[in-house]
């Protein structure tokens, strides 16, 4: 019985794009009109374009993915290019978008996931990387790496050296993985959101466990399921998956089986979660907020219609407006509700989003 009411709880495509159509997507400059506000009622935000600046002589390139520990630092990555083999692919903010600290160079190239995880009195992130890089790893908040590991061969799914000499190859049998959502057992899920379209389970060793998925077009089959969260919005917790490729989001039991599928996303990217609150950033110009029963509560900095007539508008920065977005890549909550942004853009693009309701 329980089972069937949460079902019931999620919505399909004719509720969800209903919903985005009665939400405003409301911009307007402050009284002094110095800065742009984005939102209505609670889901009021002030915009900050480029917060996080990079100092000489770093540049950002293509940022991908952001998280927050409990002092509220910013961790950023970048894919970084491969030839720049000594520049730094994850750089940490202060609460004034300030760098403090860079490391992760041996990601450049590749770098995509970052999350940070609390395991007991310290805290740690879980970066993941793909392109020639193909690797997941345990860092400290410094940097320091805990382990860094390759394709899990006993899946059955990888060819052969995708974990000894993994290649620039992509393809159902290479190893992409994009994000990790984290267990209360220890454990973890890995999406391997570029490859196999595999959801890979490991123990709180990281030692793997298990996987479900795969490419397909049924209920419970993915194609790029790039962003993975896990909902404990109520009793009982169920994963999230970004199934991109399909504009939709799957949820499913922590084994796999499938709940329910929610349409109406513009190339969905990743999840976070606050409160009711369920955070989606899309690859198509906009910023979803899911509330109670995963309704459409706000659309922020949606641009939908410019990025669709405006081939490439990610490699000119001339061209992009205060208060609208390009292409939302990741984005997470701050600790007053705060949200931070990254965007797939050529240049890279930190935005922090005050929340004002």
């Amino acid at each position: 019985m329980a089972r069937s009411i949460s079902r019931r709880r999620f919505l399909a495509v004719s509720a969800a794009t209903a919903a985005a159509a009665a939400t405003p997507n409301a911009v307007w400059s402050n009284k002094s009109g110095s800065q742009v506000i984005l939102g209505e009622g609670e889901h009021r935000y002030e915009v900050h374009h480029d917060w996080a600046k990079l100092p000489k002589p770093f540049t950002w390139q293509t940022t991908h993915n952001v998280a927050v520990d409990a002092e509220q630092r910013l961790y950023v990555i970048h894919e970084g290019r491969e030839e720049l083999k000594d520049h730094p692919s994850i750089f940490v903010f202060d609460q004034q978008g300030k760098l403090i600290r860079s490391f992760g160079s041996q990601f450049q190239g590749g770098g995509h996931g970052i999350e940070v995880r609390r395991e007991g009195s310290q805290e740690f992130l879980y970066v993941c990387a793909y392109q020639q890089v193909k690797a997941f790893a345990k860092l400290t908040l410094e940097g320091e790496v805990v382990w860094l590991q390759h394709a899990p061969m006993e899946s059955g799914v990888y060819a052969e050296g995708e974990d000894t000499k993994p290649e620039r190859k992509w393809g159902p049998d290479r190893f992409l993985p994009t994000n990790f959502a984290f267990l209360d057992d220890g454990g973890f899920l890995l999406a391997d959101g570029y490859g196999s379209y595999y959801i890979h389970r490991f123990d709180k060793e990281g030692k793997w466990q298990s996987c479900f998925g795969g490419p397909g077009e049924g209920n419970g089959k993915f194609k790029t399921p790039h962003g993975i969260w896990i909902d404990r919005r109520d009793d009982e917790p169920r994963v999230v998956i970004c199934d991109r490729a399909h504009n939709t989001l799957q949820h499913l039991t922590l084994d796999g089986k499938h709940l329910a599928t929610q349409e109406g996303f513009g190339l969905p990217a990743n999840v976070d979660s606050r409160g009711e609150l369920l955070l989606v950033p899309e690859l198509k110009a906009r910023i979803t907020l899911l509330g109670k029963d995963n309704q459409v509560v706000a659309q922020l900095g949606m641009d939908v219609d410019k990025v669709n007539a405006n081939k490439g508008l990610r490699t000119r920065p001339q061209d992009w407006e205060d208060g609208r977005f390009v292409h939302p890549h990741d984005a997470c909550f701050g600790a007053e509700g705060d949200i931070y942004v990254a965007e797939w853009v050529a240049t890279g693009r930190i935005s922090r989003l005050k929340r004002l309701g």
